[in-house]
This record gives structure tokens, sequence and C-alpha cells, in this order.
């Protein structure tokens, strides 16, 4: 938490919101248009920005072309931990977005065997995280494979096109690439997915505290109707990502919307995959990762949103 600046009470002309495929909320939010309703009595403009994953999107924040983003919670941490001064308010998700494919045909049965192998991951990316501690699972390090730099659609590609030998990815590229190329899952471990955030700014939130708690009642409406209509939530699914509907059951299956409030398994679970981190030399020398966790999550906005709801009931 940090004190509130004494201009907190004006407003933003304009609100720069991401919508993701790996955030089924943030679709729900936009085919409902309650963003733009919330604020339409501010004249407060909504523009939406697609995201195609956690780095890019914590990129556009530390960028100043994004007020709030989706991200995984270990890839907000590798941001904060490089200079990137943003804060984790509200958890959208605890989904099981990563896994690690290989080819239909390859012969690659075990992570053990992609010593000396090509692996197609986005650097920065929830995925390129799990790779790192699927690796250090077996006793691998990052350079003993040989890292493939690609995005998410364009390691599909790689990966079926047989450029490259393994491919580690977020949904809803995996459940795809399963089910209309035959590619197969060497590895999955839940225990490596970490929550999922909503990221903000310390400089937006400390201007604008009233626009961040707003946007997070927008999306507790999202989450509890989540909740109440997962059939409803399957078909806009569908609709906005151009999926079938076996297909988007089958990826929504790995969502929790349950809590949306980082708690002590939260906590637990980024701290150990920190040691990734500091083990790959992928966050600033002599970085205290304990003090990043705590500078990057701040519970205050949920939590006034929980009680005042409470208030209401």
């Amino acid at each position: 938490m940090f004190a509130v600046d004494v201009f907190a009470a004006s407003k933003p002309a304009e609100l720069r919101v991401d919508y993701a495929y790996y955030n089924p909320l943030s679709l729900v939010i936009k085919k409902f248009n309650w963003l733009e309703k919330e604020f339409q009595p501010d004249n407060v403009r909504i523009r939406w920005v697609y995201s195609s994953s956690s780095n890019l999107a914590l990129g556009y924040v530390k960028a100043d072309s994004l007020d709030m983003a989706a991200s995984a919670g270990v890839s907000s941490v590798w941001s904060r931990a490089n200079g990137n001064p943003v804060k984790a308010v509200y958890v959208f998700a605890r989904p099981e977005l990563s896994a690690l494919l290989v080819s239909r045909e390859s012969p690659i049965q075990s992570v053990k065997e992609l010593k000396g192998k090509t692996v197609a991951t986005f650097p920065g990316s929830a995925p390129y995280f799990f790779l790192l501690r699927a690796l250090s699972d077996v006793g691998l390090h990052k350079n003993d494979v040989e890292i493939v730099p690609l995005e998410h659609a364009e390691g599909r590609a790689a990966l079926e096109q047989h450029k490259v030998d393994a491919w580690s990815s977020i949904q809803p590229f995996t459940t795809l690439s399963r089910l209309e190329n035959g590619s197969r899952e060497i590895y999955r471990n839940i225990m490596f997915n970490a929550v999922a955030c909503l990221v903000v700014s310390e400089d937006f939130a400390r201007k604008y505290p009233d626009a961040v708690s707003r946007i997070i009642r927008v999306y507790e409406r999202a989450r509890k109707w989540a909740l109440r209509h997962p059939d409803d939530l399957e078909v806009i699914y569908a609709d906005e990502t151009k999926l079938s509907l076996p297909v988007s059951r089958t990826i929504l299956s790995r969502y929790d919307f349950l809590n949306p409030v980082i708690d002590r398994n939260d906590l637990l679970t980024l701290k150990q995959a920190c040691a990734v981190l500091i083990q790959e030399q992928e966050v600033r020398p002599g970085a205290d990762l304990d003090k990043v966790i705590n500078d990057l999550i701040d519970r205050s906005f949920i939590v006034k949103e929980i009680s005042t709801d409470e208030r209401l009931k």
C-alpha cells in the first residue's frame, strides 16, 4: 500500500485496459460493455487493447500504453524485480495456463529428454518460467536446451512444422494444438501455475485509486457471473476466441474463479517459483525477491470491495 496522491479525486479522461484469451473475465466484461457503463456517467472513455501474453501486457503498462493489464503472477514478480513498478491488485483466476508439448510423432516422452533440444517459448511469459521450473525439476538448466524465442501462435506453428523439438505455451494455444494436430503434453504441473492477476502501475493507482476500485468492482461482477453461468461463459469464450464450444469447455475446465484475493498459498507458490528466477539469472543480481513480492501485492482494493459488498447485503 502507499499514500494516496493529493490529486486522487481526479479522473482520467480515458482508461486503457487489456483483454486477453488467457483472461476469460475480460472477454465477458468487454462483451457486455460493463466498463463502459460503469464510467459513462463520468465521461471516461474505455479503450480496449489486446494482450497476447503477460510479458507484453507488463511491457505496455511500463511504457504507459495500458493502465491496467492481466498477467501471470510469476511474470509480475519478474517484471517488478527488473524495474517495472507494478502492483498486483486482483486475482482474476487461478488457471492451469502452461504446458510443455511435443509433436504427435516425437519420440520425446519426458522433460529429461529435452537436453540438447530446441524448445519454443516466449521469454518473460508464464510458460517461459514454467519451462525453467520443469527443467530445474529434473536437474537441467535453460542452457541445457536451445530456447527459441517465439510468441505463442508462432511457437505452435514451429512445433507442428517440426522446426523445434518442443514448445512451452499457454491456453488456448496448447489445447488447440492437442485437439487439432495431436500434439502431446509431456509435462503438466498445476503447482507451477500461480495466480493470474490484474496489475496496475504504482503511479496510476496513486493518482486514480477510485478508478482502480471501480474496475475491480466490475471484475467482481464478472467473476460472480462466471461462477453462476458456466455454460454461458463457455459460449462467450467460444464466440470471442472463434473456437468451438468443446474446445472452449476444455480450456475453461482448467480455470478456478473462486477467490479474488491473493492468499497465503498464493504467496508460497510465488516464493517457490522465485528460486528458479535467481538460479537462472532472470532478475537483477542481489534482488530480494521476498521484498519484491511484498511490494508487488496490494490487497487493499479488493479487500475494500469485498467489505463494501458485504455491507450491502
